[in-house]
């Protein structure tokens, strides 16, 4: 691999040996230590900063989906069981007994350790009644996988309600908040997303616009980001995100593309072909 010594130098400093090769092992030959002829520093330093980039874009779309997740379970759940339901497993009878006393552990660790005003106000002026707060505090101090914790222990109606919003099945639904929260959580934490293969590949819906005329795949990050292209069709209509997400994707070579999951022909995928540049007016506002 071809290298200013000086530049390669800073780079390592700053980002480390093991980030960063997690960027160039595409460019090694098969069963060789050696690079690809033609190989630059250059090139692998500028993926990097594309997946730097790339999961602040998708960490924004993550988060809309997140929001209406945790809203809606906070409104059913109280609705259905009150605003301390959690207090009786019986009202999360999804969540095994198992599951359920874990569960209730993290959430009063996330609730001693939060900071947060409304949280603090809370133990001050009710705490000697409630060891933890109502569903509609309690779920935004939880982390995210927490919340698909609380959802998939959830009831029939509950989480049926929710999947009826977003126009899916449960089964599917399920999946998919798991491999939104794994993709967050590499996000989260600095890790390599651009041409990440998962390890459990979310559900595709049986509906036709999911095959025709493009066949998606859940297996490459192309899989995620369709699921939440449409998500955030039903959740927030009028965002600008796969614009940026298009500017962004404008920096990749073809082969580039290829190894996220974009083959030949993803522009025709109905959760995609109407903002696609060009080919349609697109988003005309938004934030």
């Amino acid at each position: 691999m071809s290298a200013d010594r000086d530049v390669l130098i800073l780079h390592l400093a700053d980002v480390g040996y093991y980030r960063l090769s997690g960027y160039w092992y595409i460019f090694r030959k098969p069963n060789e230590e050696r690079f690809q002829e033609g190989t630059t520093f250059e090139r692998v330093w500028g993926l990097y900063v594309f997946d730097r980039q790339f999961r602040l874009v998708v960490l924004d779309a993550v988060e809309r989906v997140e929001i209406f997740v945790r809203t809606q379970l906070a409104y059913l759940l109280a609705e259905e069981t009150g605003p301390f339901g959690f207090e009786k497993s019986s009202n999360l009878p999804r969540m095994n007994g198992l599951k359920y006393g874990p569960f209730i552990d993290r959430c009063h660790t996330a609730y001693q350790r939060s900071r947060e005003p409304f949280a603090l106000h809370f133990k001050e002026t009710y705490g000697d009644v409630h060891d933890l707060p109502p569903y509609w505090m309690l779920v935004n101090l939880m982390d995210f996988g927490m919340v698909v914790t609380l959802y998939k222990g959830a009831s029939v109606a509950v989480r049926q309600t929710i999947a009826d919003e977003l126009d899916v099945s449960t089964r599917v639904l399920d999946s998919w908040l798991v491999a939104i929260n794994t993709v967050r959580n590499i996000c989260a934490h600095h890790g390599r997303l651009w041409n990440r293969v998962t390890g459990t590949p979310p559900a595709i819906p049986k509906d036709t616009t999911w095959h025709e005329p493009y066949e998606v795949s859940g297996k490459h990050v192309f899989g995620t980001l369709t699921i939440l292209s449409y998500l955030l069709q039903k959740v927030a209509p009028d965002t600008l995100w796969r614009g940026r997400l298009f500017d962004l994707l404008g920096n990749l070579s073809d082969r580039d593309m290829k190894r996220m999951g974009f083959a030949e022909g993803w522009q025709t995928c109905p959760m995609w072909a109407p903002w696609i540049p060009g080919q349609a007016d697109g988003e005309e506002r938004g934030v």
